[in-house]
């Protein structure tokens, strides 16, 4: 009876540990930034310097919604939301960070400070997919598959084709970077 619990305890024990990116438990060593952005906009190229942006509340945030995803030498167009989660990460950008793997499918990274949220089940996770798990977690998915699980949207990238091969099977370094 004894090895029946302790067998089944295991069994509990490695289910929960497998939920993609917990916003409870955070992996320690995972996912290290390796340079951010300063929030400041002083790393997008002078794009951010018109007083009139039209952005409200926002001014630091830049205008343009095209994101370029660099993994080592290849790098992928992708296009973010127009929702607040999206522009608090733009914020955030220039970033490059180094993202963990999970699950065969993902790529994570947990920010310092949290974003607002919007979460909802999406039903399928699509290659390509760009979502925040949490408040924290940032997640590039690499492969198509059903879910359970909730996530706020921040983009997409317009053409993944090869984006499985490019991120491999570790962790990896990744720069995020708004383009106009």
């Amino acid at each position: 009876m004894r090895y029946y619990i302790i067998a089944i305890l295991t069994m509990l024990t490695l289910s929960v540990g497998s939920a993609s990116c917990s916003e409870d438990e955070p992996i320690q060593g995972a996912g290290q930034q390796v340079t951010p952005g300063n929030g400041s906009g002083s790393g997008d190229n002078g794009s951010n310097n018109n007083p009139d942006d039209n952005d409200n509340n926002n001014d630091d945030t830049p205008v343009s919604n095209n994101l370029k995803i660099t993994i080592g030498p290849v790098s992928f167009n992708a296009t973010l939301d127009n929702n607040e989660t999206a522009k608090a990460f733009k914020r955030l950008l220039p970033m490059t960070v180094d993202m963990s793997e999970l699950h065969g499918n993902e790529k994570y990274y947990y920010l310092s400070n949290g974003l607002p949220t919007a979460s909802f089940n999406p039903g399928t996770i699509r290659t390509g997919d760009l979502m925040l798990y949490g408040s924290t977690c940032v997640v590039l998915f690499y492969e198509t598959f059903p879910t359970s699980y909730t996530y706020t949207r921040l983009g997409r990238i317009t053409n993944p084709s090869g984006l499985a091969s490019v991120l491999g099977s570790g962790g990896v370094n990744v720069t995020f970077e708004i383009t106009d």
